[in-house]
């Protein structure tokens, strides 16, 4: 049996939970998530993980599997998928992909450059190495020890610099190297695979990026900034920068009002759905460009 993909890339609030589980219908199908927020346990509301009544329509996988402890990496993500694909998803006639990260499909379709795992231990010092230094003195610092990713990083977050120097620290080689190794052949190299943008008009999906997230707020997205503070974690680690926790927390410190919290928010939203769309233009010219809200009531 041949095994299908559908592949469903596009910004947040566009409605690709939505088309996911439409498409589901009428096959044995199952839902992968292939959005580098959504793998996090803790935010299922600010992440905007499908909920309890979406799940129920379809089965949904690698959705909130990761501890919001952990720097969850693009080839975790790939690995984790290989798995299911070897596994649970072998008895699914078809897999469907869906998220906003444009480098998790880009790594699903042309393969990914095996880059040793780096141990945990190495990770966490040289976090300690980066955590007192601001974006000049980490980049000072990129560009002493692997000069070749410092001038690769466009902007050094404390995300990317951590990820180039623990690989070079644990292997000894700079990560642009290992990023130049032939990919391995992608995983889905024996499935017929369609693969769709969603693409509704600027002003639209503005309208619902606020209409979101006000409903997060109202949904628990306070609470749930309470719950992952309370685990006191690195401020640098992905999960404590997802959209709303920085805010959300401000306004629990008392640095700003709700409603400036809730604004801030929305415009941090604004500007990763920017950030989304520039990402599909220059790497999915190829894939099937639709609007998926034109015939709703907006």
């Amino acid at each position: 049996m041949v095994q299908r993909a559908l592949l469903i890339a596009g910004p947040t609030a566009s409605g690709k939970t939505a088309l996911a589980i439409a498409r589901s219908a009428g096959a044995k199908s199952l839902i992968i998530n292939t959005d580098s927020m959504q793998v996090y346990d803790v935010l299922n509301i600010l992440s905007a993980r499908p909920n309890s009544e979406e799940l129920a329509q379809a089965p949904h996988r690698l959705y909130g599997h990761v501890a919001p402890t952990i720097r969850y990496s693009t080839g975790a993500w790939l690995r984790d998928v290989q798995a299911l694909i070897q596994g649970e998803g072998a008895n699914y006639e078809k897999l469907i992909f869906v998220g906003g990260t444009g480098l998790y499909f880009d790594v699903l379709i042309n393969g990914f450059a095996q880059i040793p795992e780096v141990p945990q231990a190495v990770i966490q010092q040289v976090e300690a190495m980066i955590q007192p230094l601001d974006a000049d003195g980490r980049a000072e610092l990129l560009a002493q020890i692997d000069p070749e990713m410092a001038n690769r990083l466009q902007a050094p977050d404390p995300q990317r610099v951590v990820r180039a120097l623990s690989v070079k620290q644990a292997t000894g080689k700079s990560l642009a190297t290992w990023q130049d190794e032939p990919n391995e052949p992608s995983i889905l190299a024996d499935f017929e695979i369609e693969k769709i943008v969603l693409n509704p008009e600027r002003d639209v999906l503005r309208t619902r990026i606020a209409q979101r997230f006000n409903l997060m707020m109202r949904a628990g997205g306070i609470e749930e900034v309470e719950a992952i503070n309370a685990l006191e974690l690195d401020a640098s680690l992905p999960a404590m920068r997802a959209i709303g926790v920085p805010e959300i927390s401000a306004y629990l410190r008392n640095e700003m009002t709700l409603d400036e919290a809730t604004e801030k928010s929305i415009i941090a939203t604004h500007q990763y759905a920017k950030r989304q769309r520039t990402w599909f233009r220059n790497r999915m010219q190829d894939w099937t460009w639709i609007d998926p809200l034109a015939s709703r009531d907006q």
